[in-house]
């Protein structure tokens, strides 16, 4: 999200979370003050490699909820996050991970029990909003107990196989580990500013926990 007056908009659909970018280089870098939503909107601030004093920064001063980490951050950074998150042990850290035509899920070890949740998204050219999805069927793989969030390039056009995917998950007793769906160029006019009518067709159809 970047524009005041669409975040209410969207905020008004009763998202899960709200996404807010710090990343110089990317056009939905956000900055300025976030209007006032509902508290219950989780409020996400995602980093690209960012100082720690940086990122705890932004959680002071828009009172964020979750931190989504975009970047080559190791466990060991996760770890010093955690720590000095100590006094708001609220905040959920979710790690994203690219992820091009194969994936090695080990490595996802080192961050186990350090972070809230992992995303997958699709490796492009961007660090994210490339619009483009991976595939999917790498996930029935998936050797972790920490739930994660399925992102990249997903629209209306993949509400069908999010359901799938959901159904396999859920026949094997997993279904809590797909926790969340991350939502973002497939509903954009333009960087950062979000159609809410379509946004609201896909949530009224989605059944699953939405970020924008």
């Amino acid at each position: 999200m970047k524009h005041s007056e669409n975040i209410l908009e969207v905020a008004a659909l009763n998202p899960d979370y709200l996404g807010f970018i710090f990343y110089e280089r990317s056009p939905r870098n956000f900055s300025g003050d976030i209007p006032d939503i509902d508290p219950t909107i989780k409020k996400t601030g995602v980093f690209v490699d960012e100082e720690i004093d940086f990122v705890l920064e932004k959680v002071e001063k828009h009172k964020f909820r979750a931190i989504q980490l975009h970047g080559k951050e190791s466990a060991e950074y996760c770890k010093k996050l955690r720590s000095a998150l100590a006094q708001n042990n609220s905040v959920e850290l979710i790690k994203v991970f690219p992820v091009k035509e194969t994936f090695n899920f080990e490595e996802l070890k080192a961050y186990e029990g350090i972070v809230d949740f992992f995303l997958f998204d699709t490796q492009g050219k961007n660090k994210g909003g490339n619009g483009i999805t991976f595939n999917w069927e790498l996930l029935k793989d998936y050797p972790s107990s920490t739930p994660f969030f399925l992102s990249g390039g997903i629209g209306e056009d993949e509400l069908q196989k999010i359901a799938e995917l959901y159904a396999y998950f859920e026949k094997s007793n997993k279904s809590h580990l797909l926790f969340g769906v991350d939502v973002n160029s497939k509903f954009e006019l333009k960087a950062g500013l979000k159609d809410t009518n379509t946004l609201k067709i896909f949530k009224d159809n989605l059944g699953f926990k939405t970020q924008a």
